[in-house]
């Protein structure tokens, strides 16, 4: 009797602990999506309904610029996701599985490549000029990533080795296969909204947004807003990096890119000249002790304005000379290198942009994806800084500075083809 009472007992307990496990993990398990859903679909393969429901995807596929329902992309991610662990059982290459490369091919048709001459532009220039200024971009990147003379972090390093928290900048839209890689300070706020639209993935009042200027601003860099890259680590697991690249080979990827001084001066007026709570605390307390002689910076950005207290440009340059600043955290996004956001010797981009062409780079881009009648970029002329200020923000900043500055951000000026500030580093 009283074992039978301990074998009772044993098993109330065990039950108790599954369940709490069960609850503890469920957030874990329902966010990741991988682990339970694996073992699903794996019961589903041999199903007369999923075998129909990957013939029914077969016979409907998709241009990259045309819309795919939110039903048809979880079919989608479901059936890949399902054809790859069935077709890499055992698979420890490098190389993503052909079998899964094949579901790509099925459900998206790209169609980047087609004849650019078709397209109506609204621009000065023609189809075959914004063509060629497009090979030229790609051309730049192409070669500064292969001259052995040109050296800098990362650059000779495989994708595969790219850490998981350094591809938290492309933003991927698998409705339409596009994959983005936001720069802070290029109109990466609106390009947002641009693939949140497409991607549907901010609802209001259950409805999708429309406009991509109705979207608030707090909700456009929240990262829960967008599909990255960095999150397939937590929902793949160990078959993330292959099913990254084969994203990367088969979607359309674009970025835009700014003059890395002018970007600077744009991440210093957007940060520091104006009142931002959390970039005083994070950065700005430290810039006035280190740089400014203030021993005990106000405690908030409310009262050092009202003191008149704040770093100067000055101070921001010394910031981002001092090789302390590196040793104890990256340099944050805002004025962190776009190489080192964006890996353009890893990653083969489909479309470079420029901030200095805005408008007419994005009509181009749009109607290269297809989705112009779905989408227009917004105007965005507020608080644009300008290259011609660039003189008059560096005047102070000694030449030596300068010199140094540019050796931090000469990949940049190299890779996506901007001049030498000669006029800046002239003794």
């Amino acid at each position: 009797m009283n074992k039978s009472r301990i074998f009772q007992f044993c098993g109330i307990m065990a039950c108790v602990f599954m369940i709490l496990l069960i609850i503890f993990y469920w957030d874990d398990v329902g966010t990741a999506h991988f682990y339970l859903h694996t073992a699903f679909i794996r019961i589903q393969a041999t199903h007369p309904t999923m075998t129909n429901q990957n013939q029914d995807l077969s016979n409907s596929k998709k241009t990259a610029g045309e819309r795919i329902t939110n039903s048809e992309a979880t079919i989608i991610q479901d059936n890949l996701e399902l054809m790859y662990l069935e077709n890499t059982k055992g698979y420890k290459g490098e190389e993503s599985s052909p079998k899964m490369e094949q579901a790509f091919d099925e459900i998206f048709q790209p169609n980047f490549d087609e004849k650019v001459f078709e397209l109506e532009i609204n621009s000065a220039k023609t189809s075959n000029e914004l063509e060629q200024i497009q090979s030229e971009r790609k051309q730049k990147i192409e070669d500064a990533c292969s001259d052995s003379s040109i050296m800098f972090s990362g650059k000779n390093r495989k994708f595969e080795d790219i850490p998981a928290k350094e591809l938290d900048h492309l933003i991927v839209d698998d409705r339409h296969g596009i994959i983005y890689c936001y720069v802070p300070k290029v109109a990466c706020t609106n390009w947002k909204r641009i693939m949140i639209l497409l991607s549907e993935s901010l609802l209001k009042q259950g409805i999708p947004y429309r406009d991509p200027l109705e979207i608030p601003r707090d909700l456009v860099h929240n990262s829960t807003s967008h599909s990255t890259f960095s999150k397939f680590w937590r929902r793949y697991g160990k078959f993330s990096k292959q099913l990254m690249k084969i994203r990367l080979k088969k979607y359309t990827k674009f970025l835009f890119v700014r003059d890395p001084f002018v970007r600077l001066i744009s991440a210093f007026r957007s940060k520091f000249a104006v009142q931002n709570n959390d970039f005083y605390n994070r950065f700005a307390r430290q810039m006035l002790q280190l740089y400014a002689n203030y021993t005990d910076p106000p405690l908030t950005v409310d009262e050092a304005f009202s003191a008149g207290i704040k770093p100067t440009f000055i101070n921001f340059i010394q910031y981002l000379l001092d090789p302390q600043t590196e040793k104890e955290q990256p340099f944050n996004e805002h004025w962190r290198q776009v190489y080192r956001l964006c890996h353009p010797c890893q990653i083969n981009y489909d479309f470079i942009g420029k901030l200095e062409g805005l408008d007419e780079d994005a009509s181009y881009l749009l109607k290269l994806l297809k989705v112009e009648k779905l989408v227009q970029f917004p105007s965005s002329s507020r608080n644009q800084t300008v290259a011609s200020w660039e003189h008059n923000w560096f005047a102070k900043i000694p030449v030596a500075w300068r010199k140094k500055l540019y050796e931090i951000y000469k990949p940049d000026f190299v890779v996506f083809g901007y001049p030498k500030p000669r006029n800046l580093l002239l003794d």
